[in-house]
């Protein structure tokens, strides 16, 4: 038999729970999956009722609502707000983690961390990709570089998030120390909490 594992999100936009959402559960079912402990069947990430960058007590508020249904919560904000998410983590008064997840930059720049998945993607700039993955923390504005990276097809860029989410390399992503971070924060949240 086994435990169910739902992870909870609340981002800044929509980009970023789509991309976010599908990157934690699939970092999750990786942790998971050689648990000693228990047979883990995580779940879908929920995406919470607000957005990150809306005030103080509606964030916290919108994180007890997800706490009902979650087991492990994460609350991204970029490095502008990098304070927000920290005191939103630290004020949450909750049993459930709570976890930070905040890159150097903006979360684009963790969309060009694996050239291999812009290469399978026809019309792709990969010349616009830093040389290693951990180099996209250097990128001063990733939303135009991820911008021109992206095929023109006439899609919007927005359009490539979650193919990115779902094929992204998780150890190249790895190699990203802000990404490395969380992963490192969520594995000693699923300890405590048993998993593993």
């Amino acid at each position: 038999m086994s435990r169910p594992l739902v992870p909870g999100l609340i981002a800044e936009g929509e980009t970023d729970e789509v991309f976010l959402g599908v990157v934690i559960s699939r970092q999750l079912r990786e942790l998971t999956a050689q648990s000693s402990r228990c047979a883990v069947d995580v779940e879908s990430t929920e995406i919470g009722a607000c957005r990150s960058i809306y005030e103080h007590g509606r964030t916290t508020g919108a994180l007890r609502e997800l706490a009902s249904d979650c087991h492990l919560l994460f609350v991204h904000n970029d490095h502008r707000e990098r304070d927000k998410a920290n005191r939103v983590v630290r004020d949450s008064g909750l049993p459930t983690p709570v976890i930070a997840l905040v890159p150097v930059q903006e979360t684009e720049a963790w969309l060009l961390a694996d050239a291999g998945v812009w290469r399978r993607l026809s019309g792709s700039d990969q010349g616009r990709l830093p040389a290693r993955p951990r180099d996209v923390e250097k990128i001063a504005d990733p939303k135009r570089v991820l911008a021109e990276v992206a095929p023109r097809r006439g899609k919007p860029v927005r359009d490539y998030f979650e193919y990115i989410a779902r094929n992204i390399d998780l150890d190249v992503l790895a190699q990203v120390p802000a990404y490395a971070d969380w992963v490192s924060d969520a594995r000693n949240a699923l300890k405590g909490l048993g998993y593993l």
